[in-house]
């Protein structure tokens, strides 16, 4: 997200105002959102992670004095202490420092643009050193795509497919092919809901796939699920509603919903599904205005949520008055056996959104994604879909469209299967012995790990970045980023799609010397 304030920009008058959006008055929080921050804040956690996101994105350069605890306090509406809790916080990371009779200064580098947004060294303290104790957190970038975006050779942090497993030249004569089929495709916009060309290849493959077929206009096109996701929100949450999100989950929901100001209920996900009388329980005590799920292929764990969970879920949907959306990106990436029907297929009262992404495996360049849902919810969605980008590229759509469920896509997709069970078989020999733990996926791009005692995730991932040579760093995502209360967690995501078999073998073993390492600290 661009923001086109920033603090930094200090020498213009502010006292005129700033820029502001109303907040539900029920969320009992400031109803004006200080210039340069993205949303009303409540407490020094929420100021805290703010400033992390200004300063990961330059708002201050190394060296410059920070506002004042009062002026910042002024600002923000929040009182003085909760604004030097937030400020000590990033002291104790590193972030800033404080000098005596003077403020507050920022200590990390500013991102230059020669090094590329996820450079890691700017949020390690310049004290840091081998000699720390095993128990200190070394500070990480504030953001998943921060962490996408560092240059490493063994990148283990992004779900996506390697671009050599998908047949580029071949898509690229067929986007040519649709140029001659249709020439004026780039003199005219896409239907907001979608090229119904497009629309009515999504409803064979939904109907041939998952178990229905969306009816007249209960689809929409969407530029990938994220911007599913976004809609949703957008028509559905307000400040200070109750959101129930599994725990872990998928780290981009999670920042979409804490930007609006979602109260985020977290639902513990296991091995083998949900405990359905938590869910009820949660749904009865916090009455949420939805449950944001990802029960096929999980991302990050890879666990899968059987079909009776799914009836059941769409029952207590109905009793609760509580939306259902499903995000179902990784449904096609199955090893053995397809998985369950989605809970979409059960919900016969229409409290369910589902979201479908193509963008995992499936030309990801196209960017296309869509989501499904009734009437009542559709127009709500639609609603959001205008004010936002008022239709997806119909380019997109259209080489999409062509190529979706051609017999070429079909055996490519088989092929996919296997080269990524390969790749994840591959992985997990190579995590053999090491005493880390994980449960199989069946399906997805991801292993989900569990460290042994004693190893940080943050400070293996701080020593796999910071190495100081390009040719054995290492990515991967702490658990940390997948808890909605961001919360400690032994946990680790390793993505096993992006390298062939020889590299992930090398990567997960420096990995491994860097946790042995570690181990002896």
């Amino acid at each position: 997200m661009e923001h086109n304030s920033s603090v930094h920009s200090n020498k213009r008058d502010r006292t005129a105002g700033s820029t502001s959006v109303r907040a539900n008055s029920r969320s009992g929080r400031s109803a004006e959102v200080p210039d340069g921050f993205l949303l009303p804040l409540a407490n020094s956690s929420e100021l805290a992670v703010e400033l992390r996101i200004r300063i990961a994105r330059g708002d201050w350069i190394e060296g410059e004095k920070l506002p004042s605890v009062r002026r910042m306090s002024e600002e923000t509406g929040l009182h003085r202490l909760t604004v030097y809790k937030a400020y000590n916080r990033l002291k104790d990371e590193g972030l800033i420092e404080s000098r005596e009779k003077s403020g507050y200064y920022l200590t990390v580098p500013r991102r230059p643009a020669e090094t590329g947004f996820g450079s890691v060294q700017r949020f390690r303290s310049p004290e840091q050193s081998e000699n720390e104790s095993p128990g200190a957190e070394a500070p990480q970038p504030a953001l998943l795509g921060e962490l996408h975006s560092v240059e490493c050779r063994y990148q283990f942090s992004q779900a996506l497919i390697d671009p050599l497993l998908l047949p580029n030249s071949y898509l690229s004569e067929e986007a040519k092919h649709v140029f001659d089929l249709y020439p004026r495709v780039l003199g005219t916009y896409a239907p907001l809901q979608g090229d119904e060309e497009l629309l009515n290849v999504l409803r064979r493959y939904m109907s041939e796939t998952c178990g229905f077929v969306p009816e007249g206009q209960e689809l929409l096109v969407t530029s990938g699920g994220q911007e599913a996701i976004h809609l949703t929100c957008e028509a559905l949450v307000r400040p200070g509603d109750a959101v129930l999100i599994e725990q872990p989950s998928y780290s981009v929901a999670i920042e979409m919903f804490k930007h609006r100001n979602a109260r985020l209920v977290p639902v513990d996900i296991h091995p083998d599904g949900y405990r359905m009388d938590e869910i009820e329980a949660l749904m009865r005590r916090h009455r949420p205005v939805l449950f944001y799920l990802n029960p096929t292929f999980h991302n990050p764990t890879g666990w899968c949520v059987p079909a009776e969970q799914r009836k059941r879920l769409a029952d207590l949907a109905e009793t609760y008055n509580c939306i259902l959306v499903e995000d179902d990106a990784f449904r096609d990436v199955y090893f053995d056996t397809p998985p369950p029907p989605p809970v979409y297929s059960y919900d016969t009262a229409g409290n369910t959104i589902y979201i479908r992404s193509f963008s995992k495996y499936v030309f990801p360049g196209l960017r296309i994604g869509c989501l499904a849902a009734r009437a009542d919810l559709m127009r709500r969605l639609l609603t959001a879909k205008a004010r936002s980008t008022g239709g997806t590229p119909l380019l997109n759509q259209k080489v999409f469209a062509h190529q979706f469920q051609s017999e070429r896509s079909r055996r490519h997709l088989h092929k996919l299967r296997t080269a990524l069970q390969l790749r994840k078989e591959a992985m997990e020999k190579a995590l053999e012995g090491s005493g880390w733990t994980w449960h199989s996926p069946q399906g997805g791009l991801n292993l989900w790990i569990k460290l042994p005692e004693g190893i940080s995730p943050q400070r293996l991932l701080a020593d796999a970045l910071g190495s100081g040579s390009g040719e054995d760093t290492i990515s991967f995502v702490p658990g940390s980023f997948f808890d909605p209360e961001s919360r400690p967690d032994p946990h680790i995501r390793l993505s096993f799609s992006m390298l062939n078999e020889r590299r992930i073998s090398e990567g997960v073993a420096l990995l491994r010397a860097h946790a042995e390492k570690q181990g002896f600290r």
